[in-house]
């Protein structure tokens, strides 16, 4: 437990790197536009799209009683909550692949400016970016090929839901600790198979940055924000905690 509370609150120690190293806020402001104007793209397609869906509870509305009120508010919150789901996924997708050069760049600046390590795995600057863009495809490809079937099950009548709620959280915690402890892996040389096992040896620092990362993405904005932050945290716990130190036994 006291792993997972550490690991949970280690993006907020994090804070304070952005104040000693102010290149990292240089190397922050371009994905950060470029990842704004993506999700506000998303997110006003989605509700306008949500929107057109739902435009029927407004005939309801005309019936001036209490009830037809509070279901025409349950009807648009939960609209409300699905235009945030749909624009999480995608930004998952596009967020991630757009940012994902800028924050290889961020990641080894932490690497090498406050930890002093330099991976030998030294490539010329596209061989880099190429590199990131590929590991992400990776990432996003485990990530769906769960969340797909996850979704499907949800229609399973009685335990469908719960069983998707019960095993998709933990997913997407674990996802997320993932995502963003990954840049040093990747330069470590390790495939994707040994991220999962090094990652697995230590379950609780995992899935308590995980959370923490989540509910940061989740939220409309603030993801936005938040994203250079757990880039910085994902590194920083990574060599805080001495990830790096399991990966001979992880091979």
């Amino acid at each position: 437990m006291n792993e997972f509370i550490f690991s949970f609150l280690h993006p907020f120690r994090c804070i304070g790197l952005f104040f000693k190293h102010p290149k990292i806020i240089l190397y922050s402001i371009v994905p950060m536009v470029i990842n704004l104007i993506i999700y506000g793209t998303i997110f006003f397609l989605v509700y306008n799209w949500i929107t057109e869906l739902t435009s029927g509870i407004g005939i309801l509305s005309n019936q001036e009683n209490l009830l037809s009120d509070i279901l025409e508010f349950l009807m648009r919150f939960a609209a409300l909550i699905v235009v945030l789901i749909i624009c999480y996924f995608l930004f998952i997708i596009f967020g991630g692949l757009v940012s994902a050069p800028f924050d290889e760049f961020t990641s080894k600046y932490i690497e090498e400016k406050v930890y002093g390590v330099r991976n030998t795995l030294d490539l010329p600057l596209m061989k880099e970016i190429i590199m990131s863009l590929k590991e992400e495809s990776k990432k996003l490809l485990f990530y769906f090929s769960v969340i797909i079937p996850l979704f499907a099950i949800n229609f399973i009548p009685m335990i469908g839901s719960t069983v998707s709620l019960v095993v998709g959280t933990p997913f997407s915690a674990y996802f997320n600790a993932l995502d963003f402890m990954d840049y040093p892996m990747n330069r470590s040389g390790m495939v994707f198979r040994q991220k999962l096992v090094l990652l697995n040896k230590r379950p609780s620092l995992t899935l308590g940055f995980g959370t923490i990362a989540f509910f940061m993405t989740f939220l409309p904005v603030l993801n936005v924000i938040m994203k250079p932050l757990l880039v910085v945290a994902g590194t920083s716990l990574y060599y805080e905690k001495q990830f790096d130190k399991l990966i001979v036994s992880a091979k």
